[in-house]
């Protein structure tokens, strides 16, 4: 059978492999010894394409670091706010939610605290209270603030209670009115009377609705009272 190869004679000394190309993996052989890759210059705009796009993706996320910290601040809320009653000589801190308010809404209250439109609290100076007959003036101021605020078709006492606070003695007392209309929801009043040196200060606060957490949260301000 006659061999036909292009460029080789068809007899003679084998000349395949080249001598060259001895010692060479088969593919070596075939396709050729594997040549070093060549130095291949980077375009200047490739290059600042590049340092563009890391100083994008670093500033980018430092923005969103700022902003996911700046959220969290947010979300964490505000904290207790203190009130200073100059005129009535007391503070009292509220808790978060609540705001310090710059005019009382009733005449004679020297300061107020409020949360969400739904529940306040406000002081005031009273005067002389004689250290024996706190009782019966919390007594009356309650009746008092209980019709000039609450309105209610059905008025309870839920409270009614001697305290101490900070040094100073005095009484307590908390109403909860009822509506039988569908519109109001309960309502809650607590007046609280301290005494100190001949001196006298009240402490009113009024939530409507009358919540378990609108109570707690109105029983930690009294609780916290300094004069």
């Amino acid at each position: 059978m006659d061999e036909h190869r292009t460029g080789r004679r068809p007899y003679g000394e084998p000349v395949w492999p080249p001598p060259e190309k001895e010692g060479l993996p088969p593919s070596a052989r075939l396709y050729g010894a594997p040549a070093a890759p060549s130095r291949v210059r980077v375009p200047s705009w490739v290059r600042r394409a590049a340092l563009f796009a890391v100083v994008l993706a670093a500033g980018t996320a430092l923005v969103a670091g700022v902003a996911a910290f700046v959220a969290s601040r947010l979300n964490a809320g505000p904290g207790p706010v203190a009130v200073e009653d100059g005129v009535a000589g007391v503070g009292y801190t509220v808790p978060p939610g609540w705001a310090a308010g710059t005019v009382p809404p009733v005449t004679g209250f020297t300061s107020v605290a409020t949360a969400d439109g739904s529940a306040l609290v406000m002081a005031r100076p009273a005067g002389p209270v004689s250290a024996s007959a706190p009782r019966a003036a919390t007594l009356d101021l309650a009746d008092l603030y209980g019709r000039l605020l609450l309105h209610g078709d059905t008025v309870e006492v839920v409270d009614d209670r001697p305290v101490t606070v900070n040094g100073s003695t005095g009484h307590s007392r908390a109403l909860r009115a009822t509506y039988s209309d569908v519109v109001n929801q309960p309502a809650y009043l607590r007046v609280m009377l301290l005494t100190k040196d001949g001196e006298s200060v009240v402490l009113l606060a009024l939530a409507q609705p009358d919540t378990p957490r609108r109570r707690a949260e109105i029983d930690a301000v009294f609780r916290g009272v300094t004069w």
